[in-house]
């Protein structure tokens, strides 16, 4: 099996650790049809991206700062998480690994984040970076290289579990390795990863003396 050796993993939350597809639509879906958006455009483009990101990509003619401050407002307040899962394997992962080898690098909100963490029983990570924490969300690297730095690496140090384009691309940036789900995206736009793999469950995670080994 092919393998990287890190000191730490970063890994992205939605697509990656958990599938939240359903609340995520149910609230795009009503936005869109507020305002006249197409629909199928957002689910194109809203993966691994900040709100008001997918606002500025489909509805440019909106304030997107104000418009995802509302969204995101909705999501917080949706207490129906039964919408959301944990993908096989996750679990027992995050449970193995060291406090201090991993942290969570997300577009979700910090709220939104955490409530869905401890609604599946997932550890919480003491590095939970979200986008109130960083002047730029993906595909800006400042997520990834604020987790690295919270957890005492650098980004060259870490290897990156991504879904989306953006956070792909907001990987390299920081100068990250990054293995790639194909959990909401073809290979296809994949491509700049590392390496693609095709479900959580397909990844094997060592923890030994001189670091951390992941295989697929």
């Amino acid at each position: 099996m092919p393998s990287f050796r890190c000191q730490a993993i970063l890994f992205d939350l939605d697509g990656v650790l958990i599938d939240a597809d359903l609340i995520y639509e149910r609230h795009w879906k009503a936005w869109a049809t507020r305002h006249q958006v197409s629909f199928e455009r957002i689910l194109e483009v809203h993966h691994g991206s900040p709100a008001a990101r997918t606002i500025q990509i489909v509805a440019p003619h909106l304030a997107a700062v104000a418009e995802a401050r509302d969204y995101n407002h909705g999501l917080e307040e949706d207490t129906d998480m039964p919408g959301a899962v944990a993908y096989p394997g996750v679990k027992e992962i995050l449970e193995k690994l060291p406090p201090d080898r991993w942290a969570i690098a997300t577009s979700a909100s910090r709220k939104i984040a955490r409530a869905r963490l401890q609604y599946l029983g997932l550890p919480v990570p003491s590095v939970l970076i979200t986008p109130e924490d960083v002047r730029q969300g993906k595909p800006a690297p400042d997520p990834y290289l604020k987790a690295a730095e919270g957890i005492g690496f650098s980004a060259e140090e870490c290897l990156v579990i991504e879904e989306a384009p953006a956070g792909i691309d907001a990987a390299r940036a920081a100068g990250a390795r990054v293995i790639a789900l194909t959990t909401t995206h073809g290979e296809e736009s994949l491509g700049e990863a590392d390496a693609i793999a095709s479900s959580f469950a397909d990844l094997e995670i060592q923890v030994g003396d001189a670091g951390l080994e992941v295989s697929w």
